[in-house]
């Protein structure tokens, strides 16, 4: 067991120090600099108000925080942020947090807190939320009244929700605590944080998103390290391409929950884009590494000792997100027209594996492949074929792909091509609850830097030691995720 843990590390330890790049900036857009707003859950959630309230000036609409805390809760310490910013929110100091933030503005350090009473806040806390209790965001609403007018400020707590972001159609049972951290609890909560900052909005689109594009965009350009992946996301509706005025919501996913671990699907599920695309909005999705301490974003200090301010890493590169794509004109950009590939084919299946070919679509600068809906090159594909890997052995899917112009503007779908993979089908899920120490011990998770990690999906366990106690399920040959049997 020890040889296989410290393989384990070393693999981790590459993984974490591989660097990637996309071809794709962020495009120039016309936007209305004034209807900027923020919104994230978990340390997202924490990341949010740190934004809002270090750039009160540009997140002029206001913020959204789901199962957050106050502006520099953790105060630097990680003691501070597991215990009182997580579990124990009596000890918040909240009078002492308002006085650092009237200090720091005074300073230069963030922008003036005079800039927040204009704008809006919108707080939700699942009732039964286990990782950051309640009392946390309750601090948070007493933190905001030093700043925000009181009528300005919704806060939402009547929902028997665990910890994750809420949605009205996708997830996972509302009580249910687990990976992606997305939880079906009958409430259209990007929604309604949406309308809390914007007012009334258009009906949104229920149906396909066929008019708009995500776009998978160099965060390099941006920053380099500093828990940050190489790129992130952005959905972009087409009023927004064809140079109307639009306005920027940036979208910060919680711990364990980057692109990386849960795929596309805060990305795509969490209801923000369908809003977004009928009431011309454009959804910014930054994006941590698994370089960063359970992928979470920094509110603790864990990178920077500047984390809260302006002048922090993370900080400072999503607000430059925020003005390349807030910097374009009134003159429309360019846009695509380019036709669906011909002849989509699958080949060469393996237990883990599809090889997808297709013919070339004159003026192509590139091509994205789609396996059941969802975008699985990270960076742009010039051939006409693409091996698409990490499959499930004896599993049909369906693939479909689309040309991409010099302006990074995507075309019509392809018909779809399905391919099932070989192997024999993955065996019965089976569940063990142990402790973390006797999960690593017996091979069915890890341990790193004292904490401990789920092999296969590699899903954040919590401490490692004999008191912390978790239900793992094997989905597949060495593969465990958090979750219960029937």
């Amino acid at each position: 067991m020890k040889s296989r843990l410290l393989c384990t590390v070393a693999a981790v330890a590459a993984l974490l120090g591989g660097a990637a790049s996309a071809a794709v900036n962020l495009p120039q857009l016309n936007i209305d600099k004034a209807q900027t707003s923020v919104s994230g859950l978990s340390s997202g959630g924490f990341m949010a108000a740190q934004l809002h309230v270090a750039y009160s000036a540009t997140f002029q609409k206001g913020a959204g925080i789901v199962a957050g805390g106050p502006f520099y809760c953790a105060e630097g310490s990680i003691v501070n942020a597991t215990g009182r910013c997580m579990t124990s929110p009596s000890g918040i100091p909240t009078s002492s947090l308002v006085s650092t933030t009237n200090n720091w503005a005074s300073q230069g350090s963030i922008d003036p807190v005079v800039n927040l009473q204009g704008s809006k806040v919108y707080l939700f806390s699942g009732s039964i939320d286990s990782t950051v209790k309640p009392g946390v965001m309750d601090a948070l609403k007493t933190y905001y009244s030093s700043f925000v007018p009181a009528a300005n400020v919704v806060y939402k707590k009547d929902i028997a929700a665990e910890h994750a972001m809420i949605t009205d159609d996708f997830g996972s049972a509302c009580s249910t605590k687990g990976s992606p951290y997305i939880n079906d609890c009958n409430f259209d909560l990007a929604g309604a944080m949406l309308a809390h900052l914007y007012g009334t909005l258009n009906p949104r689109n229920s149906g396909t998103l066929a008019s708009g594009n995500f776009v998978e965009f160099n965060q390099s350009q941006f920053v380099t390290g500093h828990g940050m992946a190489a790129t992130g996301w952005a959905y972009i509706p087409q009023a927004c391409t064809s140079g109307e005025q639009c306005r920027v919501h940036v979208v910060l996913h919680g711990c364990q929950q980057n692109v990386t671990l849960v795929q596309q699907q805060y990305v795509r599920n969490t209801g923000y884009n369908r809003w977004a695309d009928t009431n011309n909005m454009v959804m910014i999705y930054p994006q941590t590494s698994t370089a960063a301490t359970n992928s979470c974003w920094d509110w603790w200090g864990y990178d920077s000792a500047s984390y809260a301010k302006k002048a922090g890493p993370q900080m400072a590169a999503i607000k430059a997100m925020v003005d390349q794509v807030s910097s374009g004109g009134t003159t429309p950009p360019p846009v695509g027209a380019l036709p669906a590939p011909s002849g989509v084919t699958t080949s060469s299946p393996t237990a883990s594996s599809m090889t997808v070919s297709w013919n070339g679509v004159t003026g192509a600068a590139s091509y994205n492949v789609y396996r059941n809906a969802n975008k699985v090159n990270a960076l742009p594909v010039t051939a006409t074929s693409y091996s698409d890997t990490g499959l499930t052995a004896a599993t049909t899917y369906s693939w479909t792909v689309k040309a991409v112009d010099a302006n990074s503007i995507e075309g019509a779908a392809s018909a779809a091509a399905a391919g099932t993979t070989t192997g024999t089908p993955a065996p019965t899920a089976t569940c063990t609850t142990s402790s973390n120490y006797a999960h690593t011990m017996a091979g069915r998770a890890y341990a790193l830097y004292g904490y401990t990690y789920a092999y296969g999906s590699n899903q954040y366990m919590g401490l490692w030691n004999i008191y912390a106690v978790t239900t793992l399920k094997m989905t597949a040959a060495n593969y465990y995720v958090i979750g219960n049997c029937p």
